[in-house]
Order: structure tokens, then sequence, then C-alpha cells
């Protein structure tokens, strides 16, 4: 009982690995996600910053590092699962949070237990550290299925999951930095020499542009 064991499981988060049961050319872990995804944030939030939003720095990068904290207990679930219905989605929070918190009890001394509390909540609120978060997530999760779609795996999956995390990204439109992504990122990954894939830029201008007209 206590941090040795927050500790030690630290490194059970590099054996869960991200979009279990199809097949994949990489594997990537739910470790090497969050510490992907706390690089995007520091990105993103860094934009923001230079275009006079006041961030919070701490909240930010500790949203980032402990989002997926609780795939510890419950692995990781498809997207289009966990998403399926509201209520579902819903259910699977109820769960992780229970079982945090009762890891929490368990584990963690009194002293520490309500700041790691706050810390293993859901990150992705409407403050603009959990948009950034929320944004970063799916940023990754885009560029997990393109490396896919780029060495030529077949599985139909990836297109389905590129196209979910762009759509996201684009609703956070309003944001500074995610029209960075996509007037400068973005348009430098489907420009790319080595970009064989025409589907891949047929989807994106397809989502961008159907995104234009909404403004």
């Amino acid at each position: 009982m206590g941090i040795h064991k927050y500790f030690q499981s630290l490194s059970d988060l590099e054996g869960i690995y991200r979009c279990p049961g199809v097949f994949k050319y990489q594997e990537h872990s739910v470790a090497s996600h969050s510490f992907k995804v706390a690089t995007i944030v520091q990105f993103l939030a860094t934009v923001e910053a230079e275009n006079g939003q006041n961030i919070d720095w701490k909240t930010v990068y500790e949203k980032a590092i402990n989002h997926d904290y609780s795939e510890l207990f419950t692995g990781d679930i498809k997207t289009p699962v966990k998403y399926a219905l509201p209520k579902l989605r819903e259910l699977f929070s109820q769960v992780e949070g229970s079982m945090t918190q009762e890891y929490l009890d368990k584990e963690f001394p009194e002293p520490f237990r309500s700041e790691y509390e706050a810390r293993f909540k859901e990150g992705k609120d409407r403050s603009l550290e959990g948009r950034i978060l929320a944004v970063a997530d799916k940023i990754d999760l885009l560029y997990e299925s393109y490396g896919e779609i780029q060495k030529g795996n077949p599985e139909p999956l990836f297109f389905q999951i590129y196209k979910e995390a762009l759509s996201s990204i684009i609703q956070f439109n309003d944001m500074v930095s995610v029209r960075y992504f996509i007037d400068v990122i973005l348009k430098e990954m489907i420009e790319e020499e080595i970009t064989s894939h025409t589907r891949i830029k047929s989807i994106t201008l397809h989502l961008l542009k159907d995104d234009l007209h909404r403004h």
C-alpha cells in the first residue's frame, strides 16, 4: 500500500495497448499516448498563450499527463463502442470514476489523496485547458491512424478513425491553436511528397470544405 504501488503501476500502462483487437503495424501503449498528448498539449497551449490567452500551465500539464490513467483499471475501449450511446459513455465514466476512487482510497496516503482525486478526474471540461486536452487527444489519435494508413494497413477502421478524429478537432475551430493546426500542420501533412494515399487528402479536404461552408 502506498505511492510505491502507484509508481509501479506506471509500468503497467506500457503494457496496455490502444485500439485492441485490430491489426496494427505499430502498437501504441497508453503510456506512450499520454506522453504524446502532453507534448501536443504543450504546443497548443503555447499557440494560445502567444495569442493572448491566459494558460494555467500547472493545470494543463496535469490534465494531459493523467488523462488516461484510469485505463489501468478498464483497459482501452474502442472509441466507436465507448461513444455508441450517451448512456453507455456515462456508464463507462461512472465505472472508471468508481474504480479510480477505490484505488486512491486504498493506495494513496491521506495527505495526497484529494490532490490526486482532482488530477485523476475527467480533464476534458469546458475550460480552455480542458478544451486543449480534448483537441490534443484527437490529434494523437489522428496521427496514429494516419501512420497505419501510410504503412499500407488495409483495415478500413483506420480511415474511419482518421475521419472521426478530424471531425472532432474541427468542432473546436474557434480556438486559435486549432486554426493553426488546420491551416498549417494539417496542410503540411496532406501535402507531404511521401503521401501516396489520395483518400486521406480527399477525406481531409471534404471535411474542411464542410467546415468552411458552416462558417
